[in-house]
């Protein structure tokens, strides 16, 4: 059983790591075609950009499903990876985007800092000019303005 629970916890930490390659290099890369869509102003409910939580649910769901008759490593993993995708949720899009109704407003700390990172982020024009990939990481402010500034300056030295 603690190898379980190691298998579910370590692959929901993975994941970061996972959503942040994946955000730097597919969505800011070869999949900004899908991701564009969360850098601009959102009409309606859904954007082109949740394709990637279908895709990443998708995967998630079929390792349940083929673990489901020994509860072995694949439905542990498919239940870290749906773990994850619900902190993402939360936090991500309830928190930083609002796309549902979240009231709270964090003074400092943690969750504040996320906010602040993912703000940066947004502040870049294309996918180019963006820094702070992580959804549940966030360097520290300084460093991810700093960035950005080096980014912004290096694009349009004056």
């Amino acid at each position: 059983m603690l190898l379980n629970i190691l298998l579910f916890v370590g692959t929901v930490l993975a994941m970061e790591w996972v959503a942040w390659f994946s955000h730097k290099y597919i969505m800011h890369g070869w999949g900004w075609v899908w991701h564009e869509s969360h850098h601009r102003p959102r009409e309606g409910w859904f954007e082109l950009n949740d394709l990637y939580a279908v895709v990443g649910a998708a995967i998630s769901i079929t390792l349940i499903y083929f673990g489901r008759e020994d509860l072995g490593p694949t439905w542990w993993i498919g239940w870290g990876m749906a773990g994850y995708g619900l902190i993402y949720f939360v936090f991500h899009e309830g928190l930083v985007h609002r796309r549902w109704p979240f009231k709270w407003n964090p003074k400092g700390g943690y969750i504040k800092r996320l906010i602040q990172a993912h703000k940066i982020h947004h502040a870049g024009k294309g996918k180019d000019d963006c820094v702070s990939f992580g959804f549940l990481h966030a360097r520290p402010l300084a460093e991810l303005r700093e960035e950005f500034k080096q980014l912004r300056d290096a694009q349009d030295p004056r």
